[in-house]
């Protein structure tokens, strides 16, 4: 463990925050608005924190098994292979299964990629799993073709570079999000650096509005010379200026005016504007907006379903390029055919308690679910199979065609029973006649 002590060890000088987070630099810098938009400065905007933090939790969160397949089809779970403490547990002695799948989630959603160091024993197995930053590595290919990572551990004064250590593909979990190449992701927040530029800039103009006791701007007249401009300035704004003075009686001296000239926040949309770069930023990560606070076009009829819409449209794609990575990386080639990790997300996809009370009840009556399969998604205890637990029933009235008439058949085929011998009396012969 002294190579991942070394590999992991504390910078003295940060990393520049987009130098080589994904290969796509070039898509960062100033924003029409004229804020800088980075990954750190990004998350100071409530809605993408929301927006972040929403999912990040969400993955982090979700029951992660590693199952293997029998023979038969059966799942089970694989509790005894390495992966599953490891994934479901702990992946390393300093952190929680949540607090990585978190952090790393966190990586994804703001650089594009997430990257973890897999550590491996002498028989090869996978024994550990650190995350790395993605703003110090870098994808390449070698003169033979094959992947490697390149990671900034630290600052190197002497040298004034930073030192680095190459990783081969195999060490390195590396989950990618959208990118050109297939290979790797680019930033959301880069791509959208003008929206969130917006939203930074009309928070700053509100700060600014409130500060400057809600009159940002306007002109002092005087008729005739003043002396000292810029003290009458500084005294007129240690005065009045600020939200706590906004509300103060000036009394103007030597026949001078104030003139406002701000165009006010309802004349600009200020609002509206502030509004619509929530939607905006959630439309970024497809994030209902109810999640993230805005109940303006929710209501009890719908946000049921868009609930269900955010697992099926929102996580899922998330999920599914979480369980291809750490198979595609921590399940060795022979391992692969019979083993497999898997998020559990029917959790999420539930409805209220009466859908979910009738659902069941049309799959047990139909036969593809017993008791205790229903039991087990209600997290209730078993009921044992000798009192029927494992029973799969299905209604009588409901048979396959060719068995349609079994019965009226059977009966057919059993032998009728003889008449009874009537009377040979005297009224009895004459009856026949």
């Amino acid at each position: 463990m002294g190579f991942l002590n070394w590999l992991r060890g504390d910078t003295t000088r940060p990393a520049d925050d987009h130098a080589i987070s994904s290969g796509y630099s070039f898509f960062f810098g100033g924003t029409t608005s004229g804020r800088p938009v980075t990954e750190r400065s990004a998350m100071q905007m409530t809605a993408v924190y929301s927006c972040v933090r929403i999912l990040a939790e969400a993955i982090a969160g979700l029951p992660l098994h590693v199952y293997r397949q029998s023979s038969d089809g059966a799942k089970v779970k694989a509790l005894d292979h390495p992966l599953y403490r490891l994934l479901h547990d702990e992946p390393n002695p300093e952190m929680t299964s949540f607090v990585f799948r978190e952090t790393l989630m966190t990586h994804l959603l703001l650089w594009g990629n997430a990257f973890a160091q897999v550590i491996r024993n002498g028989r090869d197995e996978v024994i550990g799993l650190y995350p790395l930053m993605p703003n110090r590595m870098t994808v390449g290919r070698d003169e033979a073709g094959r992947l490697y990572y390149e990671y900034q551990r630290m600052w190197n004064e002497p040298t004034g570079r930073f030192e680095t250590v190459t990783l081969a593909a195999r060490d390195v979990l590396h989950i990618p999000g959208l990118g050109f190449d297939g290979l790797v992701g680019y930033s959301p927040i880069a791509m959208a650096k003008n929206a969130i530029g917006l939203a930074q800039a009309t928070e700053d103009y509100g700060a600014s509005f409130f500060a400057n006791g809600a009159a940002p701007g306007g002109v002092l007249e005087h008729p005739g010379t003043i002396k000292d401009p810029a003290r009458v300035r500084e005294s007129w704004q240690a005065t009045f200026g600020g939200a706590r003075n906004g509300n103060k009686i000036a009394v103007l001296e030597e026949g001078m005016k104030y003139t406002p000239i701000s165009v006010s926040p309802e004349q600009a949309q200020f609002l509206e504007t502030r509004k619509f770069q929530i939607n905006e930023i959630a439309r970024i990560f497809r994030i209902p907006p109810h999640m993230i606070g805005d109940l303006e076009k929710s209501s009890f009829s719908n946000i049921e379903q868009q609930s269900l819409e955010f697992v099926k449209y929102t996580l899922d794609p998330w999920v599914i390029r979480w369980e291809q990575a750490i198979t595609k990386t921590l399940l060795s080639p022979c391992e692969k055919p019979g083993v497999y990790v898997k998020f559990n997300v029917e959790g999420l996809l539930r409805g209220d308690y009466q859908s979910r009370m009738e659902g069941y009840a049309v799959a047990r009556q139909n036969g593809w679910m017993s008791a205790n399969d229903i039991r087990e998604l209600e997290n209730l205890d078993k009921i044992p199979a000798e009192a029927g637990g494992d029973l799969y029933l299905v209604n009588g009235n409901m048979l396959p065609l060719s068995l349609a008439g079994a019965y009226a058949q059977t009966t057919e085929s059993e032998p009728k029973p003889e008449p009874a011998e009537e009377p040979t009396s005297e009224s009895s012969v004459r009856r026949r006649i």
